[in-house]
């Protein structure tokens, strides 16, 4: 309850100091114009605090979570604009206040008692500035949440057979079913990743936001994808309820079945730390498939397992949501894992990528957050991910599907 509070009276302290840069840049207005400004400022006000207050007092899993996302993000993107519209406010009246005291001490203009009004200009500055993040908001949920595009990578490995040279595999990452509010888009990406004619495919986990039964109306989609190989898939952190308000550890628990019972469905052959063996002629590779581990998340895989028995294999892949896997794990205890396919980070679905440059706050948290990455003989891809979560959309990191052709060194 302090929490909600405290979230209330942020609130409303940003909206009363923006306000009054409101009533400045909107003096000069003509009626009705001033008062449907004024009047109609309070309105996301008024909003967000009842989406709080409910949030906190209420069930918001009464909700689908792609509403969820939409709520989350509308408040989001009102009060990271405010934010930034008080910024330049701020600055103004720090401007003011110095003049003020020059005044004072040089008997200039700002002389005790004398006022200095706040800019008309600066006003409307810090409203344009303040349009700036919703807009670029706006454009990344109507343009970038499902402006796919194929990546292809060839990785060379030396130990790879002869039957498997040329192989291509497919990777998709990160579905979450559960953000998803455009169907057509979403079945055309499908589409276009089938159009690569993959011979593998690989799902690196987080089919759902939360619950499994978000999968069930994507399930005619996503079980188009096939690959004469075989399509192989693990959980990732999402999949396992754990950030859920669940009745019981029961229905926690039945839930989790019912996600695995829908990779079943969809024809995906889930990998729980263990691993399968695909034999040409006499040439073996081994794909291995961890349950999700992370440095930061939650670590249900046992690598170990996953890896016993596959000795024989020349080429070994590994499935691993969490890219941080790799180097706490992979790396230092399995040096014979020849590749790891992850994703987890969706490029924070933000970022800034201008040909071989690439940025994204989400590289301050993870050192490997997209593309190929080696270290010695060993490999790891991260993939920025197929859907989004929270923020339903995407800015500068569009969403990714990914053709890995593995090669003989």
């Amino acid at each position: 309850m302090m929490m909600l509070v405290f979230f209330v009276v942020f609130f409303l302290l940003i909206d009363y100091y923006f306000f009054q840069g409101v009533l400045t840049a909107t003096r000069s207005w003509s009626s009705p114009w001033k008062g449907i400004v004024r009047i109609g400022f309070w309105f996301p006000t008024g909003m967000a605090v009842v989406v709080l207050i409910w949030w906190a007092v209420g069930n918001p899993y009464l909700l689908s979570s792609s509403a969820r996302n939409f709520v989350i993000t509308g408040i989001v993107a009102t009060y990271l604009s405010k934010v930034l519209g008080v910024l330049v406010l701020f600055g103004g009246d720090v401007y003011r206040g110095i003049r003020w005291v020059a005044g004072y001490f040089g008997k200039g203009e700002g002389l005790p008692g004398k006022s200095i009004a706040r800019s008309e200009f600066l006003s409307t500055i810090a409203l344009a500035t303040a349009a700036v993040p919703v807009a670029a908001f706006a454009y990344g949920i109507i343009s970038g949440a499902h402006d796919y595009r194929v990546r292809r990578v060839t990785v060379r490995l030396k130990n790879l057979p002869k039957s498997f040279d040329g192989m291509r595999i497919g990777q998709i990452s990160d579905i979450h079913s559960g953000s998803f509010w455009n169907k057509t888009a979403v079945k055309g990406g499908v589409e276009m990743f089938m159009r690569e004619k993959p011979d593998m495919i690989f799902f690196t986990g987080d089919l759902v936001n939360n619950q499994a039964n978000e999968v069930k109306e994507y399930v005619p989609i996503f079980e188009k994808l096939r690959a004469p190989l075989g399509v192989f898939s693990v959980t990732g952190n999402h999949d396992y309820g754990d950030y859920h308000r669940w009745e019981s550890k029961e229905a926690k628990s039945r839930n989790f079945e019912d996600l695995i019972k829908a990779h079943q469905t969809l024809g995906y052959d889930l990998l729980m730390n263990e691993h399968r063996i695909i034999a040409l002629g006499d040439d073996k590779l081994a794909i291995l498939g961890n349950e999700n581990w992370g440095v930061r998340f939650s670590r249900y895989g046992n690598l170990q397992q996953a890896h016993a028995g596959t000795e024989d294999a020349a080429v070994k892949l590994l499935l691993s949501h969490d890219p941080t896997h790799w180097d706490a794990e992979v790396r230092p205890n399995f040096s014979d894992i020849d590749m790891t396919f992850a994703g987890h980070t969706h490029g924070f679905q933000f970022g800034v990528e201008v040909g071989d440059f690439k940025w994204s706050p989400v590289q301050y948290v993870y050192k490997q957050w997209a593309d190929l990455h080696r270290e010695g003989e060993q490999y790891l891809y991260v993939n920025r991910g197929f859907g989004y979560i929270g923020y339903p959309g995407r800015v500068g990191i569009v969403p990714e599907l990914t053709i890995v052709e593995l090669k003989r060194a």
